[in-house]
């Protein structure tokens, strides 16, 4: 099989020279934008990727002999908080590396008692859902499970 002198680029990550070329910066299989709201947000939460162990291990589960035979399946350790995370959602080992770290990400953000992305959605949905509720107690009144002001 004859393969393009570039490969696959979607396939592994690559290192390149930060912007201030202090650190290398690690790129994933996914867009530009992602890679940089990724980075960004790692250095505001103070996560380095010399602070991070990684290992790569063996799949289970969906992806058939792909995931069997390769070693898709990451496992982070963050030194400094001793957080470990196992991800082997993707059939991709680049896709995992970037899932592992934003669920790094998301933990160590609950641990300084930051809203994660998650708790702003499910904040969210809780204030729409109250607001459907009060709406229906104004329009139904007892139906709508509040007890009616005349029967008090």
């Amino acid at each position: 099989m004859v393969s393009s002198p570039e490969g696959d680029r979607r396939s592994e990550p690559e290192f390149v020279q930060s912007l201030e070329g202090s650190a290398n910066v690690v790129r994933f299989a996914v867009s530009e934008e992602k890679n940089r709201k990724l980075h960004e947000r790692m250095e505001a939460l103070g996560i380095y990727e010399k602070d991070i162990e990684e290992k790569f291990i063996r799949s289970s589960g969906r992806g058939g002999q792909k995931v069997n035979k390769t070693s898709t399946c990451v496992y982070l350790r963050h030194i400094p908080t001793g957080f470990e995370i196992k991800c082997m959602k993707e059939r991709s080992q680049s896709l995992n590396r970037f899932q592992a770290r934003r669920e790094l990400m998301r933990r160590v953000e609950k641990r300084l008692g930051r809203l994660t992305p998650e708790d702003r959605t499910l904040d969210r949905v809780r204030r729409k859902k109250s607001k459907r509720k009060k709406r229906a107690a104004l329009k139904y009144g007892q139906a709508a499970g509040v007890p009616d002001q005349e029967f008090e």
